[in-house]
């Protein structure tokens, strides 16, 4: 046997061996409803959403205590996890990661987030991060940075990026998109930049149908007190996160438009997440989720500045410390 042919067989045998046994998947912060959702779409075959390929094994309990909608949960979904779920508690990061293939932090508080990660790049175990990347825009760049500095996949996104009919303009269904809204709710949170805390999923949204290239923004409050930011792209295109009830928008290209920005359940996220730690390519580049979060950063500058318009250059040059 040839050595190409060799490769190819012990390639089809790694394959094959990925694909028999479900990845051991390790969560970190228990306090959010994501862990619950997330466990029960991959360890309960009834489920109606079933994902196979992963299954929750372990878990760090995590938490916030300057965060009542933090701290008040862990409790609770650490008992439905164990009870429920037959999930092992750690004391550790280090020990859990001992003891899992591929790890999901799910902090709800993106403050701990940097720190949470580095012992899980330490022991080069894959990583989904849950949004919002960080705490802040700095935080964000170096959550990347060290990821590709070990070598270690990563990726992060909020389920509204995988929404049937979001991912469908992305694909091309209507052409190039020329301007597009987004919008959903955005409750705030103290200790983050306002749209970091719930603002980003219309964020998101709006990311997936307009795609990177976005140059500068400008954020007013509209007459009902909502927020509003509106983003120029290059070549003059435009995008529009919009704070209202639930989740929706609307996107034109060069070929007609679409309903876009809706919510499909948390499944199509998991599979996405499951499909990544098979292959180690993540479903959304850095730079995309990196520009993300230097829009919101760009918001909050606007906002600070009376709705004067601010560079997405500028807030990354300012979080670079350039």
């Amino acid at each position: 046997m040839n050595f190409r042919r060799l490769r190819s067989v012990l390639l089809v045998c790694l394959l094959s061996s990925v694909q028999a046994a479900d990845f051991k998947v390790g969560l970190i912060g228990l306090d959010t409803s994501h862990v619950t959702a997330f466990t029960g779409i991959l360890n309960d075959p009834n489920a109606k959403d079933f994902v196979p390929g992963a299954r929750v094994v372990g878990a760090f309990k995590g938490g916030s205590p300057d965060i009542e909608s933090s701290w008040s949960r862990v409790e609770e979904y650490t008992k439905t996890l164990r009870e429920k779920h037959g999930v092992t508690i750690y004391d550790t990061i280090e020990e859990l990661c001992r003891n899992v293939d591929v790890v999901m932090i799910e902090s709800v508080d993106g403050r701990p987030h940097l720190a949470q990660l580095k012992p899980v790049l330490a022991a080069r175990r894959p990583v989904y991060l849950d949004k919002p990347v960080a705490g802040s825009l700095k935080d964000a760049l170096a959550v990347f940075q060290l990821a590709k500095e070990a070598k270690v996949p990563i990726f992060s996104a909020s389920s509204l990026r995988f929404a049937k009919n979001t991912l469908a303009v992305r694909d091309g269904a209507i052409g190039t998109v020329t301007n597009a809204w987004c919008g959903s709710p955005a409750h705030l949170e103290k200790t983050h930049p306002d749209l970091f805390w719930y603002g980003v999923h219309g964020c998101e949204s709006l990311f997936t149908v307009m795609g990177t290239g976005c140059e500068s923004v400008k954020r007013v409050t509209t007459a009902d007190g909502k927020i509003e930011v509106v983003g120029k792209w290059k070549g003059g295109r435009t995008g529009t996160f919009r704070e209202v009830e639930g989740y929706k928008g609307r996107a034109e290209g060069t070929k007609g438009a679409m309903d876009v920005g809706a919510y499909d359940g948390y499944a199509p996220l998991v599979a996405a997440a499951v499909k990544f730690f098979a292959t180690g390519v993540a479903p959304v580049a850095p730079e995309e989720t990196i520009e993300i979060f230097a829009f919101m950063e760009a918001a909050d500058e606007s906002k600070r500045r009376g709705g004067a318009e601010v560079s997405l250059k500028e807030v990354l040059a300012q979080a670079r410390g350039k």
